[in-house]
This record gives C-alpha cells, sequence and structure tokens, in this order.
C-alpha cells in the first residue's frame, strides 16, 4: 500500500470508513471480511504489479469474496464469468481442466504480480452493487493513475465497458491496454472469446523483459 497509504488520511476514506462501521454496527453483512477487503495489495505490492485486471464489485454471495477481483476462495462454485475466463485461457494457451479443477482461488496469479483489483473493495450481503459511490471508486482511481504514472510496461486488462471507462487514467504512451467485452455469459460471445489476452499478456510481459504469468497455478 505504499503508492497510496497517503489515501487514508483524506476525509472520503474516513466518510467510507465511518459508512462501513454504521452499517456492520446495524447488523449488515458485508463482503468480504474485514480482514480480506485489501487482499488483492496484500499478496502483490504495488512496486512488483505487473499485469492489472480491473473488476467492478465483491460477489455479494456468502463466502465467496475474499479481495481478489473475479477469483473465489476454496470449495466455492466457480461462478459463470470466471468458468468463461478459463475456457479462454484454456482455448489460447492450449491447457487443460482448469475449468473442470474446482479451484477458483487467483492468488496464485496475485503472487506471480498479477494486481487483481476490484473498483469497489466491499459489498452488503446479496445486495449488488450496494457500495457504489460511498469513495472506494476514487480510491482505486488513484491506485491505477499512481501504478501508471511510476510504472513502465503494465499490462492492463480491461474487460467490459465498466473497466474500459478507466482507461482515461492510464498512459497507454507507456502501458499496454488490452481490452474485450466482459467475460459474463451475456457478453463473452461478443469478443471475449479469442481475445487471446493470457498469450497476449504474457508476450508483453516478455518483450519488457519481465518473467510471463503461468495462468494455471489455481488455489
Amino acid at each position: 500500500m505504499e503508492l497510496v497509504g497517503d489515501q487514508f488520511s483524506e476525509t472520503y476514506m474516513k466518510k467510507l470508513r465511518n459508512f462501513l462501521l454504521s452499517e456492520k454496527k446495524s447488523g449488515k453483512q458485508i463482503f468480504p471480511p474485514g480482514r480480506e477487503i485489501f487482499t488483492a495489495f496484500n499478496l502483490v505490492s504495488l512496486e512488483r504489479v505487473k499485469a492489472v485486471i480491473i473488476g467492478q464489485d465483491p460477489y455479494h454471495g456468502t463466502g465467496q469474496a475474499h479481495g481478489l477481483s473475479f477469483s473465489v476462495k476454496q470449495g466455492q462454485q466457480i461462478p459463470p464469468s470466471l468458468q468463461n475466463i478459463f475456457k479462454e485461457i484454456e482455448a489460447d494457451l492450449g491447457l487443460a481442466n482448469l475449468l473442470h479443477s474446482g479451484r477458483g482461488d487467483l492468488s496464485g496469479w496475485a503472487d506471480q504480480g498479477v494486481l487483481l483489483m476490484n473498483s469497489v473493495l466491499t459489498v452488503e450481503a446479496n445486495l449488488a452493487a450496494s457500495h457504489r459511490n460511498r469513495g472506494w471508486e476514487q480510491f482505486t482511481d488513484v491506485v491505477l493513475q499512481r501504478l501508471s504514472n511510476v510504472k513502465k510496461g503494465l499490462v492492463f486488462l480491461l474487460w467490459g465497458s465498466y473497466a474500459q471507462s478507466k482507461e482515461s487514467l492510464i498512459d497507454c504512451k507507456k502501458h499496454h491496454v488490452l481490452s474485450a467485452p466482459h467475460p459474463s455469459p451475456l457478453s463473452a460471445h461478443r469478443g471475449f472469446f479469442g481475445c487471446k489476452h493470457f498469450s497476449r499478456t504474457n508476450q508483453c510481459l516478455s518483450e519488457m523483459g519481465y518473467s510471463t504469468i503461468d495462468w494455471s497455478d489455481l488455489r
């Protein structure tokens, strides 16, 4: 959290903290658990980031969200969007058995330098998008801006119109930006399938002298 530690003393973050405390005191269940809200940043320091996958909100079902975009905890059923991600990896890289492995924890990607960041980091149980416009977007926008400013040659994977709206925060002359439709079943057939973002990411990283990502590293 070195690049954005100053944000925690900003007024908007204090308001966000008070909002979350108030929600919990009122008996509402918040996902992910407090200790896992910043998992994406705890697993890969911003200085080690090589690629960024931007999600929108955490999963709002019990036991699913654990602070990494698109990822679910071990033992959870694989959500449809993540199923489609695995299908594309298999087709793109010639891998097998990702989809049927029963594993959906993407911590292995994070350990290799992939920042799996949702734009909004918390959600009320069973109420999608319930914590939007509470301050998280301002925080995660700062993350993207500062990553863009201080790093060079990162790969940003922007899936869907919401993630693509963040492109304005990225210096496309310094970084690689890969865009495709969202992997949701509603849109994956419009161009997510066949985008080859996983092989293209590794090609970009290799050209920059970075080690590539083992996309089969599931936990």
